[in-house]
């Protein structure tokens, strides 16, 4: 099943767990020191905005365990092993909200737009990336990148995937599946996945822009 690889065995977020990032005493560290810095002003107040605070804690991985891990990867063979996430970030007040990021290669049997109207579900597709998609739930991003140590056997870009989790209480809710809701875990993934793959120096940053795309396009076979 294609849902069961993408979220489990292929779980390739990306080296050791670090502490939160930042500095001492009880002030927090200001949230763009989070996830190893990748994090845009505009990234921060999409994060502030889902979890409905100013203060995070924070843990994950950096750019450059990221950058090793995914390479190493690509030049195993076999489905990777699972990894911690690249980036987590919570609140400190409860009830306990969070947000975690996770970057991981993937397989064609993991892309969503194979005709099945996702829509219907309450998720969308949008023009960023190989693929982009996103529920209040989750958003997920596919790209490929092209350049030293990526590049496959075949000469194929690595196919990478990064996927934005909301992590919310057992009792709790997750937010209202609205536009704003949907471009807010867009702003975040974008902002550390442009990052991640400024890092491995992928070829024209596998794609990104500089600003996430938020257009929305139809799922294959949808009228």
């Amino acid at each position: 099943m294609r849902r069961a690889s993408a979220t489990a065995s292929t779980a390739l977020a990306l080296g050791l767990l670090l502490t939160a990032c930042g500095g001492g005493g009880d002030e927090p560290p200001q949230a763009a020191q989070k996830c190893d810095g990748t994090l845009s002003p505009a990234a921060v107040g999409a994060l502030e905005s889902v979890l409905g605070t100013k203060e995070f804690h924070s843990a994950g991985v950096g750019l450059d365990r990221t950058a090793k891990v995914l390479t190493e990867d690509r030049a195993a063979t076999g489905r990777p092993p699972g990894h911690p996430a690249m980036c987590e970030v919570g609140t400190e007040t409860s009830p306990r909200l969070g947000v975690r990021i996770d970057l991981r290669l993937y397989e064609d049997a993991d892309l969503y737009d194979d005709g099945t109207q996702w829509t219907k579900s309450g998720r969308y597709l949008y023009a960023m990336g190989r693929e982009t998609s996103a529920d209040n739930k989750t958003a997920r991003l596919f790209l490929g990148c092209a350049g030293p140590g990526m590049d496959g056997p075949d000469g194929q870009p690595a196919p990478i995937e990064s996927v934005l989790t909301f992590d919310k209480p057992v009792k709790g809710a997750f937010p209202a599946n609205t536009p704003a809701t949907r471009e807010a875990y867009l702003t975040v993934l974008h902002s550390v996945t442009l990052a991640v793959v400024k890092e491995l120096g992928c070829e024209n940053d596998a794609g990104l822009t500089e600003k996430p795309v938020f257009e929305v396009k139809k799922w294959r076979g949808e009228q």
